[in-house]
């Protein structure tokens, strides 16, 4: 006897993504001149900083808000942001390798470069902006949503996603390769281009007109030959 819920998984449903729940408090302003390193930072924020090239490797910010700050070079590798919204920043080669963001909203960020490769992300939103060469290589993605952003060049290579949406934003040359994908939903998507690794969308959720826009590329995984 097949149950409800496996007639629902086999017509396509997939499982919704948690949103971020980001309820700041009221928050003090940063005074302190320089990121430190294991620095702990709680119920501040940082506006209108240049923290280009700082250093905060392990670092915990627990409700804090960072907007429109620069982050060029900035070191946060291993850092851990809880319950935190990064508004307007900017910045190229943000390193955030092995950082830890849970219940964040990244908003209107224009970032290029970002390191996020060994990352966890867990109930994040990121809405707006535009991130170019994003490296999410063997992250860890779980209820999070892209909302009305553009990726240019995202390299998802290794990673692991489970219930992940895209909503109205442009996915560019996509690297999959490797990855794990469980409940993606990838329908909203405004444009979808996977440039490597379409064989991993055997976890994906996609709408008819990008299977369609797709075919070049899975004809190609496969050695299929298209002649007119």
């Amino acid at each position: 006897m097949v149950r409800s819920g496996q007639r629902e998984r086999a017509a396509g449903a997939v499982r919704a993504a948690r949103r971020a729940q980001v309820r700041l408090p009221e928050l003090t302003a940063w005074e302190g001149g320089r990121l430190e390193p294991d620095g702990d930072y709680d119920g501040l924020e940082f506006a209108d900083l240049d923290l280009a090239g700082q250093e905060g490797v392990g670092a915990r910010f627990l409700d804090c808000a960072v907007r429109r700050c620069s982050l060029d070079g900035a070191g946060l590798a291993k850092a851990r942001f809880l319950d935190s919204v990064l508004e307007g920043v900017r910045g190229v080669g943000t390193d955030l390798s092995g950082a830890s963001l849970r219940d964040v909203e990244l908003v209107e960020a224009r970032l290029g470069g970002a390191q996020l490769h060994g990352a966890v992300l867990e109930r994040v939103l990121v809405l707006g902006g535009k991130i170019d060469y994003l490296n999410l290589r063997t992250a860890r993605l779980k209820d999070v949503v892209f909302d009305g952003c553009l990726l240019v060049e995202p390299d998802f290579g290794g990673a692991v996603l489970e219930r992940v949406e895209f909503r109205g934003c442009v996915l560019r040359g996509a690297d999959l390769t490797g990855a794990r994908l469980t409940d993606v939903d990838l329908r909203g998507a405004a444009e979808l281009g996977i440039a490597r690794g379409v064989e991993a969308l055997s976890g994906a959720v996609i709408s008819p007109a990008q299977l369609f826009d797709l075919a070049p590329v899975m004809a190609a995984q496969l050695g299929v030959r298209v002649v007119s």
